[in-house]
């Protein structure tokens, strides 16, 4: 068979499944097909004709090099078709957003055919994904007189790309969808299960929600063709979790609008919504469509005559609903007023929906087109010699005298970009940065690299310090789809400059580390700004944001990221930590203590949580400021002592050295790179030259928490409080109880000690108990399966050295090889010890799962519906969040402890503790 004859197989196949021809993005097949345009009497013609025009991907793709060739061929006259005209080519160009096209158009405009050149340069001036390659021949020939070239360099100079779009509609109706009851996680809208998929984006959309809810979706669009759907999450917050572009993709898939008629799949301008908000980092991903997100607060606390809020018997506040948005409800947006109508009747001012920059963004049809834009103005202007014409909204600045700066303002502003000399910017203000590490996850990278080839990118932007690629999400099964998709991946990765989970070229073993831990040891300085393509990138070191797919690939590809400067909440410790306890029991404590202080308002969300940790090493802080996403916070920044900073630094170089040794280093030695600007680091703090980051004394903070050690008698555990009767209170992670409250009593089918929340301490906790309970029983039997992931083959390795592993082995059923890794998931446990490979495992939920309806104990980060274990038809599947001595224990009693036998499992174990420093107990008290 030929290529394209494999191709209508495929056709054919996914016709089956109710899906449309997939996009090509390869040079051989729509080299096949273009052959067979040229070819008048071909019976494959037609079709190809339609193929090659609606269903071929732009960018840098090696399907977009042959066809903005073959539109050269057309424009030239050198192939004469009646179906594409040289106008249409112009047209089908203008559409394929850099790379290829723009060479292309370049050399058109830069040609000898005047008209043409008038025609290229026409094109040009709508386009905003130059790069260097191309902004140097527009520049070279400007130099030596070219009129065309001058003439496109005036247009960017004034930004004409961006002013003669049209502007955004003043009013907007839409019809309203309630997607659910509570807050909405991305794995709603697109299941980590189907990960595997999001790269394909018609199938990916047919896992959003449920086939029901697609089904009254369509129904909705069907009774309302002029109105978009506003997707809600009623009572609660839209988007939490994680950052996720696919979901964004999934909901403008079903409620958008195509970007392009030339481009399959590729809708933008979703509208979301919910009670409480969209979710910050999922906010940011709205933004990359062009899309609006929209705080309702159509529900509010009831208050009494007084003014007091009314609590029912839980002492939880009872809310009222302000206004309906029940599915079915046709509202109006009104992008100029900025508030949102029912009829006449104005319900809510929703202008933060529709700040200046959101309004370029919804205009442009997304955030990367200004970023790109205001770039090419910069550029064009200074080869001009003129000042930046005033086209864009200014960034907002916010600089309040007298008010010094909290951690992550002063980090904002050293790493600012285009700010006058001696401004100071202070939380509220939007600023563009230089990112200084940039990690992309398995499972959303292959989107990372179509962001990539979309923006025409082709190299890691010079200014990166350092960026990776993680393989830890399906790091579980080596099954089909993980051989198809991987590979690929990593070599993209790998060619573009980053350093790669999996070597390509197989000269490394393939290191499937978590994403996360990767990312916390190659940041060597704690003025660092990174962005990772996952919710958990939560540096213990710098300030860490998790984005979606696409501000990955703008950060690779530019350097930088824009941004408002997010506010700041402190939290400090004061008590004692009791020896019984471990610090993830803190951790937890933090959560339902600042909801216990602030009457119910989660006041970490939205905000940097700026944590006074002083005297916890990087690893073991790492357990705080990643739990900092399930608080849905912005972000979390560690104040740390200096020596705790060194010897976090020092760690960092070990591990980095490990990396060096494996291999791992590139062409550009990024990673040793890394190691010299760690010892630069180190030598400043020693020498007193630069100490560590710290808040000034007289920063303003939006609140400050302080917790209280010495009411901190039981382990906590996160509940999933799954039959709560307020639907709404269901799989949220504000749900904090002791261990007293099960009785000692409720059953546990599976244990999982492993994610990103775990380090070496915790495995060495494992080896512990069992050592204990060997010595007191003379062994050790599982009442319930144990599934132990180590984050990191270095963490093996150590135990290894330390004697812990061989404990691990011998009382394990299963050890990951990896040599011969699992070709499947699996799908029931026995009551033994699993040793699997380091990576996500359980915790991402896209590979293995618990059985259905299980009641899992775990060290993970998700309990939401669905991840790690899903409903049966006998019960719900719960997923229950604690430390690993009472994950441990429990797997091993089948059931969760009751505190003294907690207390006697664990005496003598050396568990994570905590000591404040001496200087926060002393600014607490003050």
């Amino acid at each position: 068979m030929t290529i394209y004859q494999d191709y209508i197989q495929e056709i054919e196949e996914r016709k089956i499944q109710g899906l449309h021809p997939k996009p090509i993005d390869g040079a051989e097949l729509l080299s096949a097909i273009i052959a067979q345009i040229k070819d008048k009497n071909n019976e494959y013609r037609a079709d190809s004709l339609k193929f090659f025009i609606y269903n071929s991907l732009p960018g840098t793709t090696p399907a977009a090099v042959v066809k903005a060739q073959f539109l050269k061929e057309i424009i030239l006259g050198e192939s004469v078709l009646e179906e594409i005209s040289p106008a249409f080519a112009f047209e089908l160009l203008s559409h394929m957003k850099g790379g290829p096209s723009i060479k292309v158009l370049l050399d058109l405009a830069l040609g000898n055919d005047a008209s043409i050149a008038k025609e290229a340069a026409n094109v040009l001036k709508t386009q905003v994904f130059l790069y260097e390659a191309d902004t140097d021949r527009l520049k070279a020939a400007f130099h030596s007189g070219n009129e065309i070239a001058k003439e496109i360099i005036e247009s960017y100079a004034q930004a004409e790309f961006f002013t003669k779009l049209p502007e955004a509609p003043e009013e907007i109706k839409v019809v309203t969808y309630i997607a659910g009851e509570g807050d909405i996680s991305t794995d709603l809208l697109s299941p980590g299960n189907q990960a595997h998929s999001r790269s394909d984006r018609e199938l990916h959309g047919l896992c959003m929600m449920t086939p029901e809810a697609q089904k009254e979706i369509q129904a909705l669009q069907a009774q309302h063709p002029d109105k978009s759907v506003m997707l809600i999450a009623e009572k609660g917050t839209m988007g939490v979790g994680s950052s996720r572009m696919s979901g964004v993709n999934n909901v403008a898939l079903w409620t958008g609008k195509q970007a392009s008629p030339y481009i399959p799949f590729v809708n933008i301008a979703p509208i979301v919504a919910g009670t409480n908000g969209i979710s910050p980092i999922f906010l940011t991903t709205v933004d990359v469509t062009g899309g609006i997100g929209i705080d309702l607060q159509n529900w509010v606390k009831k208050l009494d005559a007084e003014g007091n809020v009314i609590r029912n018997e839980n002492n939880e506040p009872i809310l009222e609903e302000v206004y309906s948005v029940a599915t079915g409800t046709v509202l109006t947006i009104n992008t100029k007023t900025k508030k949102l109508y029912n009829g006449d009747q104005e319900l809510k001012d929703i202008s933060k929906s529709f700040t200046p920059q959101k309004m370029e963004f919804i205009k442009a049809g997304g955030s990367y087109a200004i970023v790109f834009g205001k770039k090419l103005q910069t550029w064009a202007s200074g080869i001009l010699g003129i000042e930046i014409p005033t086209v864009y909204a200014p960034s907002k600045e916010i600089t309040k005298e007298g008010v010094g700066l909290t951690a992550v303002e002063k980090i904002f502003n050293k790493n600012a970009v285009g700010l006058a000399p001696g401004k100071v910017l202070h939380a509220g203000s939007d600023v563009r940065v230089e990112v200084n590490i940039v990690g992309s996850q398995d499972t959303t990278g292959l989107m990372t690299a179509q962001e990539l080839e979309s923006m025409a990118a082709t190299v890691i932007s010079p200014i990166v310090d350092g960026a990776y690629q993680s393989g830890c999400h399906t790091a579980s099964v080596w099954d089909k789809k993980a051989q198809a998709n991987i590979p690929r991946l990593m070599k993209f990765m790998n060619d573009f400059g980053l350093i790669t989970a999996r070597d390509p070229k197989g000269e490394y073993h393939a290191m499937t580390d978590v994403i996360h831990k990767v990312l916390n040891d190659i940041t060597i300085d704690e003025w660092a700004i990174i962005i990772g393509g996952d919710s958990h990138t939560r540096m213990s070191k710098g300030v860490a944001f998790g984005a979606d797919s696409g501000t990955v690939a703008l950060a690779l590809a530019t350097g930088e990221a824009s941004m408002p400067i997010p506010e700041s909440v402190k939290v400090t410790f004061k008590g004692d930590m009791k020896h019984h306890m471990d610090f993830r029991d803190v951790v937890h404590a933090t959560q339902l203590q600042m909801l216990q202080q602030f009457g119910g308002e989660n006041v970490f969300q939205g905000r940097i949580i700026e944590v006074h940790i002083g005297t916890l090493p990087a690893d073991q802080a790492f357990t705080f400021t990643d739990w900092t996403a399930e608080m849905k916070a912005k972000a979390s920044i560690c104040i740390s002592e200096d020596d705790t900073l060194i010897e976090s630094l020092e760690i960092a170089k070990s591990r980095i050295q490990i990396m060096i040794d494996k291999g791992m280093d590139n062409h550009l030695n990024v990673l040793q790179g890394l190691i010299n600007k760690a010892n630069k680091r180190i030598t400043e703090i020693k020498s007193g030259e630069m100490p560590a980051l710290t808040p000034d004394s007289n920063a303003k903070y939006y609140a400050e928490v302080v917790v209280d050690l010495d009411v901190i008698v039981e382990p906590m555990i996160a509940d999933p409080d799954v039959n709560n009767d307020d639907v709404s209170k269901r799989y949220t992670h504000d749900t904090i109880r002791d261990l007293t409250f099960y009785g000692g009593d409720k059953k546990v089918d599976l244990g999982f000690v492993g994610s990103c929340m775990v380090h070496k301490g915790d495995l060495k906790i494992v080896s512990q108990m069992l050592r204990n309970i060997e010595k007191r029983d003379g062994k050790v039997e599982f009442l319930a399966p144990l599934v132990v992931a180590a984050p990191t083959y270095n963490i093996i390795d150590e135990l290894k050295a330390e004697g812990d592993w061989e404990l691990l082995e011998k009382y394990s059923g299963f050890e990951f090889d990896d040599n011969a890794p699992k070709g499947a998931a699996r799908v029931e446990y026995k009551n033994m010890m699993y040793l699997e490979r380091p990576g996500c495992n359980l915790c991402m939920g896209n590979q293995e799962k618990a059985e259905k309806g299980d009641t899992v104990l775990a060290t993970s980060t998700r309990l939401f519906q669905g991840r790690v274990v899903e409903d049966s038809e006998r019960k719900k599947g719960e997923s229950l969040l604690a430390s690993t001595p009472v994950v441990v224990l429990s797997a091993i009693m089948g059931r969760i402890p009751n505190i003294d036998e907690y207390k006697t499992a664990v005496e003598g174990i050396d568990l994570t503790t905590f000591v404040p420093s001496i200087k926060e107990l002393v600014t607490v008290g003050h």
